[in-house]
């Protein structure tokens, strides 16, 4: 800026009222008055804390008032809480269309009964054994039902999928199955038969002429009904009766039989509603806990409707229709509103629940019909883990705990259990009939997921060794572990080229980075030697494992490497070589973490990698015979009868 320039801007500050002037200082003395240019130190602190201090106490104020909640208020339009009676009066409403995606879901809980042939002391006897049969949808909510679940944890899984010793005087599950209907129970006793006491012959060959004369000729005139039997055996599109078929008759307990459906390609809904009908009268508190109600909500829900619903049992065929929504913070749904109807589809009453997490009494949702099974929409930007749907459904058909654990840990090796679920994916389960202390023993478990099918079958050895197998004889557990580290981790980075987050290179990403807090333990991914335990440039501190058949791990990143990791030492699957860090080139605490065959690596996430150990040939012969019993049970037909705890 030349000199005319500096003039005519200091004229128009001139004008405008501005002028030069020293600048802001702090030389005001204590309790004199400063002076234009000065500022005081008492007044600007005293300023300072009377706002923070204002803040304060109106943060406080909102708190109290809002009794410590930290969510919004619901909205009164969406619960509709009955304020002007107890009881909702009728009132005329338009039927609504149903947007928000939905599925069928299907809770199959039967006895199945068949004739199994077993041998004692020497005499073959075939009696009927029941079994239990459950074919169900995994659950796409995750309620109250699985709140408590031990967290996802490899090293914990991989305990429980350990061989099982019976004791000696445990019972043998027998799956032999006896190739025809029997009532009650036959013994079968073979005896040798001397040749030179042949039995006398009934029938003539004579008879046995005319006999057939007849019953050829009456297949063609229809006078012969005995007929009817050598004719249908002469048509090739009548199925003669499967023998194995016949000898099994089945008690349902409990169905909902639909197709499997994917979702895919839908936007978010923030609550869900399920829709059921009750198959079998049965106590209000026991279906409302099936569905997501603690003990707490039933009690409350049950001193709201009292007055209107006094009874204490939901009768055969009336209808639940169930509202869901998540807490701030939390992946648990609960239920916001309940509301009953008879089994014509009238309201009954609605109950909806409060900030305060009581339940009042509402008015009736918007008219809709019922579909004949039963449905559930679907939030599919808040689908449960595999493992939290598989806990979830496994509690809603009365499992024990021990039984779901070990369950999740057949499949924790070959399967990303940290992974939501798809809509439509279903378990299947084979049981045996209780024993006197009411324990019951799984025979069989299949997982059908949208890419994925997976079927374990129990095998017990001479020994008393109950493992489970697939059907090519191989077991659940892996040679190395997909996520060594406790809790799983969450996936941050996948196997393949990216742009690097640090310096920005499009390169490629050798491993996975699995995020965790700074401490976390790290587990060996198998029973190996130590390689390299110290500090690598980028990887920071860093271990790798060298394993059977050209196999590596590789772990890096740690905030320490445990004690004893030197080159040489042997470990073992599971054991704690270090904890999670964030050393070396790294953006946060995380474990980056390789798999390499033969030197060359791999994603640790997807490549297949080989069993721990496969079922001896000895049992082959046996454990196939037992694949095809038990896909015939899972495979038979019935007319299933839902239980009403749904």
């Amino acid at each position: 800026m030349n000199a005319v320039k500096r003039k005519q801007e200091k004229a128009l500050l001139k004008s405008a009222g501005f002028r030069d002037g020293a600048a802001l200082s702090l030389r005001a003395l204590r309790n004199n008055i400063p002076e234009s240019r000065e500022v005081s130190l008492t007044w600007l602190s005293g300023t300072i804390l009377t706002g923070l201090t204002g803040a304060l106490l109106m943060a406080a104020v909102l708190y109290v008032s809002f009794d410590g909640k930290q969510n919004f208020s619901t909205p009164y339009e969406s619960l509709q809480v009955e304020t002007a009676s107890l009881i909702p009066t009728p009132e005329v409403m338009q039927k609504t269309d149903r947007v928000r995606p939905v599925a069928a879901t299907r809770s199959e809980k039967e006895i199945i009964e068949a004739s199994i042939r077993e041998n004692a002391d020497g005499v073959s006897k075939i009696r009927r054994q029941p079994f239990e049969r459950i074919k169900a949808t995994l659950a796409t909510t995750a309620t109250a039902l699985s709140q408590d679940i031990p967290a996802y944890d490899p090293v914990a899984l991989l305990r429980r999928n350990q061989p099982i010793a019976l004791p000696d005087d445990t019972r043998t599950i027998n799956t032999d199955i006896y190739g025809a209907e029997v009532e009650g129970e036959v013994t079968v006793v073979q005896a040798s038969l001397t040749l030179d006491q042949a039995p006398v012959p009934q029938i003539t060959d004579a008879i046995a002429s005319d006999y057939v004369r007849a019953t050829v000729e009456g297949a063609y005139t229809g006078f012969d009904g005995t007929a009817l039997a050598y004719a249908s055996a002469q048509i090739d599109n009548i199925n003669p009766l499967s023998v194995v078929r016949d000898g099994f008759t089945s008690v349902a307990q409990n169905v909902s039989i639909v197709p499997r459906t994917n979702i895919e390609g839908v936007n978010s809904v923030f609550r869900t509603e399920r829709l059921l009908t009750v198959r079998k009268t049965s106590a209000f508190g026991d279906v409302l806990s099936k569905n997501g109600f603690t003990q707490a909500m039933v009690d409350s829900v049950g001193g709201a409707i009292k007055n209107v619903y006094p009874s204490a049992a939901l009768n055969q065929g009336m209808k639940l229709r169930i509202l869901f929504g998540n807490e701030l913070g939390s992946e648990i749904q609960i239920p916001f509103r309940m509301s009953v109807y008879t089994k014509a589809e009238q309201h009954v009453v609605t109950v909806a629940r409060t900030d305060r997490g009581q339940y009042v009494l509402g008015l009736a949702p918007p008219t809709i019909n019922f579909p004949e099974e039963d449905t559930e929409e679907i939030d599919v930007a808040n689908l449960p883990s595999l493992y939290r749907s598989i806990f979830e459904t496994g509690r809603k058909h009365d499992l024990p705990d021990t039984m779901i654990e070990r369950i999740v840990a057949m499949f924790a090796y070959d399967l990303d259990l940290t992974k939501r679920i798809n809509a439509g994916d279903n378990v299947e389960l084979l049981m045996s009939e209780p024993d006197e202390e009411g324990r019951k023993e799984l025979l069989y478990v299949g997982l059908n997921l949208a890419n994925a099918t997976r079927q374990m079958y129990r095998h017990q050895s001479d020994e008393g060794l109950v493992d489970f197998y697939d059907e090519n004889g191989q077991t659940g557990k892996k040679f190395l572990m997909r996520r060594p580290l406790k809790g799983g981790g969450k996936l941050r980075s996948n196997y393949g080229y990216r742009v690097h987050p640090i310096f920005k290179t499009y390169k490629l990403h050798t491993g996975v980075d699995l995020s965790a807090r700074t401490g976390t333990p790290i587990y060996a991914g198998g029973n190996g030697v130590v390689k390299r335990a110290q500090w690598v440039s980028g990887y920071g501190r860093f271990v790798s494992l060298s394993h059977a058949n050209g196999y590596e791990t590789a772990y890096a990143h740690m905030t320490r490497i445990a004690d004893g990791m030197r080159p040489g030492v042997r470990v073992r699957q599971g054991q704690i070589i270090g904890y999670v860090g964030s050393t070396g080139y790294s953006t946060g605490p995380h474990l980056h973490y390789e798999i390499k065959i033969n030197g060359r690596t791999v994603d640790p996430l997807g490549v297949r990698l080989p069993r721990d150990k496969a079922l001896p040939n000895k049992y082959r012969g046996k454990f196939e015979q037992t694949i095809a019993q038990i896909q015939e049970l899972m495979a038979r037909e019935s007319t299933p009868i839902n239980v009403a705890e749904r």
